[in-house]
């Protein structure tokens, strides 16, 4: 099914993506306003008015597909598709819109009084809301050429944001280290955009899905294949491209580490999960992914396990819980996708939490040390009750969200016929343990004499008991998620031909 929306013609863009990239031109003059006017809270106020709108915006145009195989269809500007560029909202898209939404607006809430300490909230906000809008971007696009304009967008976005502590040189040389290796990546995108457009004269997903999918392999796909991996798979921190992150997320705030761990490495997935479905059958891929799958969880758990500083420790994981999702796409089916996807929204919730919570007990703490922070646990029960929640989630405990995803992860790889990935996946989830235990351990210790340490700002602890709930209330009832993540992999795995006849016919 092919829909317009008339808010869409009217603004040429998805009602989502047009909120925030309006919000975020917007903030800087709403701060000067509030500044004027002598409300101080004006701005923090647009940012959530932005942020819950664009909540509601992905809920209505779920509502406006009116069934699953529905697609919409969103002509920016210029010529129509397949010749010109365009968005195609599928299920998929939806999922992962809502997914950036919903941790977008958790992290702008925790931000109000986190973020006061350090200044310069015009600039944050800003940039908080581009980021946002690139990772929307991103999800809806229809052909390679808009997905690059936008993932270039979140990527500028967050190198600002990494580096945004600019007093300090860690934070600099983070910043700089991560530009560096994704502007590397984005190289690689680049060519295989050209290899794509030598091969089929087109950038439209649909058209070169249709021209090129089931082809046999060749030396040329092949390395398109490779081009496809290094210039998604820097972002998404696949073990050997991760190397930016370990430095990245601990040096930038703890409200941007959430994003970037919670939903922006998962962005980079996204876009390499779409494009490898669209262009190449399962047989290609499962191998490499496979390996690449059992490389990363099992060297970033290992090195995680070596780490002292606490936020350090939580970005090895982010890359660790990586590796798990790459058994779903490895998969080839539904079921696996199903699986991935789904952990994608448990993970932003779950590492969304981690950093979060962890933000809390080192903005009080001042130190990121876990033999430091010994018994800091004892003296800030609720930030340290909802971490711990959160690590749970993240080894996969039953009753726990991640246990659900994990459950279908690891299930999806015996289904094919690949029952090492799925005990390697076990076996990785029951070692994070391990470093999850010592942390918890360091918290609840008897504390140093002389240690005195509150509890977080009421606003900041809400955000954090709130995403609690969500780890366990999707742990024990995970149908809702289960339908939508269900939804979105048929959308990629089963629908490509209604993903094609959106476009081609």
């Amino acid at each position: 099914m092919v829909a317009d929306w008339p808010l869409n013609q009217a603004l040429q863009l998805p009602a989502p993506l047009s909120i925030l990239l309006i919000g975020a031109l917007a903030t800087p003059f709403i701060g000067l306003l509030g500044e004027r006017l002598g409300v101080r809270r004006l701005r923090e106020i647009w940012v959530a008015l932005v942020s819950s709108s664009t909540l509601i915006c992905v809920y209505l145009l779920e509502q406006l597909r009116a069934r699953p195989d529905g697609i919409l269809l969103i002509t920016p500007w210029g010529q129509p598709p397949p010749s010109g560029s365009c968005f195609e909202v599928d299920a998929l898209s939806i999922f992962m819109v809502w997914s950036v939404a919903f941790l977008g607006l958790l992290v702008a809430i925790y931000s109000f009084s986190y973020m006061e300490r350090i200044g310069r909230l015009n600039e944050y906000y800003t940039l908080l809301l581009f980021m946002m809008a690139g990772m929307t971007g991103v999800a809806m696009a229809g052909d390679f050429f808009t997905l690059f304009v936008f993932w270039e967008m979140m990527s500028l976005s967050s190198y600002v944001l990494v580096a945004f502590m600019k007093e300090r040189w860690a934070p600099i040389e983070a910043g700089f280290k991560y530009l560096l290796m994704s502007a590397t990546a984005g190289a690689f995108l680049l060519l295989s955009m050209s290899f794509i457009y030598g091969m089929t004269g087109t950038l439209n997903f649909a058209q070169l899905s249709a021209g090129l999918r089931g082809a046999p392999p060749t030396p040329w796909l092949i390395v398109l294949f490779s081009c496809l991996i290094v210039g998604f798979g820097v972002k998404s921190a696949i073990v050997p491209l991760h190397t930016w992150l370990p430095d990245a997320h601990p040096e930038a705030p703890s409200p941007i580490s959430a994003m970037l761990s919670g939903i922006v490495i998962e962005t980079g997935l996204y876009g390499l999960t779409r494009v490898l479905y669209l262009i190449f059958t399962p047989d290609l891929f499962h191998i490499p992914l496979s390996a690449l799958a059992v490389l990363t969880m099992t060297m970033a758990n290992i090195w995680a396990l070596l780490q002292r500083d606490i936020k350090r420790l939580l970005a090895y994981s982010s890359i660790a819980q990586m590796g798990y999702m790459l058994i779903g796409v490895a998969s080839g089916t539904s079921y696996g996708v199903m699986g991935t996807f789904l952990h994608v929204f448990n993970h932003s919730l779950m590492k969304g939490l981690a950093f979060l919570a962890s933000g809390s007990i080192v903005h009080e703490a001042e130190t990121r040390d876990i033999e430091s922070l010994r018994g800091v646990g004892r003296m800030m029960p609720i930030s340290t009750l909802t971490l711990f929640i959160s690590l749970l989630g993240l080894g996969g405990v039953p009753s726990t969200n991640g246990f659900v995803s994990k459950f279908i992860l690891f299930n999806s790889a015996i289904l094919v016929g690949a029952p090492w990935l799925a005990v390697a996946g076990v076996l990785n989830s029951a070692f994070s343990m391990a470093y999850y235990l010592r942390v918890m351990k360091a918290l609840i210790s008897r504390p140093e004499a002389g240690l005195r340490v509150r509890e977080a700002p009421t606003l900041m602890v809400s955000v954090t008991v709130v995403m609690a709930v969500f780890i366990l209330l999707l742990g024990v009832w995970p149908e809702p998620a289960l339908k939508y993540a269900s939804e979105a992999s048929r959308a990629l795995v089963e629908g490509i031909q209604n993903y094609i006849r959106a476009v081609v016919f």
